[in-house]
């Protein structure tokens, strides 16, 4: 059961020359929000309210940098796969941005992962899919029935799946599985 949420530490800092924005990061264990210095209590209180669900949202996207994604890829691996050892343990995983017709791709032999940039801003659920389907592959290199089993491994597969193709049908693109 999780305890109660914790309220962090609140900074707010006015200035005359911000005329309209409103900006939030973290200084350790404290968010600072710079705001306008006219803006009332009221409206301070709204955008402290509105800053940290920002906040919030932007960190609970999933991993940002390639040794974030790569030590991701570790604990899902371990999770999911931890009865191959270190069979699906890649040797590095990166974010690229010339991968515009697939969500990832996995090179056996040198046992790597790549993932298409355009993950970073979905929700991680979708890029642990993708993470998933990849560290699969490391296991087994084809799409049979055992490399879907390993992949139904995880909960959220068909979800994700379903999120992906409806990304690229408004898009317009036509994604490969792989």
């Amino acid at each position: 059961m999780a305890g109660p949420q914790q309220t962090p530490l609140v900074e707010v800092r006015r200035s005359t020359r911000r005329r309209r924005t409103v900006a939030a990061y973290r200084e350790g264990e404290r968010v600072v929000i710079l705001m306008p210095s006219q803006f009332s209590r009221a409206e301070e209180s709204a955008w402290i309210d509105k800053m940290l669900a920002r906040l919030e949202a932007k960190e609970s996207r999933g991993p940002r940098s390639d040794d974030a994604l790569t030590a991701r890829a570790g604990q899902l691996a371990a999770r999911y796969f931890g009865d191959h050892g270190t069979a699906a343990v890649p040797a590095g995983v990166r974010w690229v941005s010339n991968q515009r017709g697939r969500w990832g791709s996995c090179s056996s032999d040198e046992r790597t992962i790549r993932l298409s940039d355009r993950l970073r801003d979905m929700p991680a659920w979708v890029a642990d899919y993708v993470l998933i389907h990849e560290l699969a592959h490391l296991i087994e290199p084809n799409h049979g029935a055992a490399f879907w089993r390993l992949v139904g491994r995880y909960p959220k597969t068909e979800r994700a799946r379903g999120f992906l193709e409806g990304v690229a049908a408004v898009a317009g693109d036509a994604y490969a599985e792989d």
